[in-house]
């Protein structure tokens, strides 16, 4: 049987573009397809627990990209995790009083740093601190605290 020279031609093109889909993929994953943090102001905010977030992590606002995360690292005086975030400068009229939440969208878990915007008349500005902030969800420690409100719970049922 002879596979002509269109068949292996479709074949090729196939395969080449199942590359070029898992590259994509990975860059995608990766979070590595909108990296501008060259152009902004700097914004740090502590936190208590962040979770699997890393840097160039997105930064939204409404569900709006609005900058990436630079920098991840821990300050033994007060016993946080201090994240650094580059905001847009499209982006100067963010209130002063805004908190930072961590979340985590989509099915492979990635985090991202969610701002709410607060009421103040002031703005963030270059070297801000985001005082109001709300640290990741963990996963075991809310199962722990369920089971152990259930066996507290049937612990108290069976007195």
């Amino acid at each position: 049987m002879k596979i002509t020279r269109t068949v292996e031609i479709g074949v090729g093109l196939f395969v080449c573009l199942g590359i070029a889909a898992l590259v994509m993929l990975s860059f995608r994953v990766a979070n590595l397809n909108a990296v501008s943090t060259t152009h902004g102001y700097k914004v740090t905010a502590f936190f208590e627990n962040i979770g699997s977030l890393q840097a160039r992590a997105a930064v939204k606002m409404g569900g709006v990209l609005i900058g990436r995360v630079t920098g991840i690292s821990y300050d033994p005086k007060r016993f946080q995790a201090v994240v650094e975030m580059r905001i847009d400068d499209a982006y100067k009229t963010i209130p002063a009083d805004s908190s930072a939440s961590v979340f985590t969208a989509g099915l492979l878990g990635e985090q991202y740093i969610g701002l709410d915007p607060g009421g103040a008349d002031t703005y963030l500005t270059n070297g801000a601190e985001i005082k109001l902030t709300q640290s990741a969800l963990v996963l075991e420690r809310a199962l722990q605290e369920f089971l152990y409100a259930k066996t507290a719970k049937g612990s108290e049922s069976t007195k």
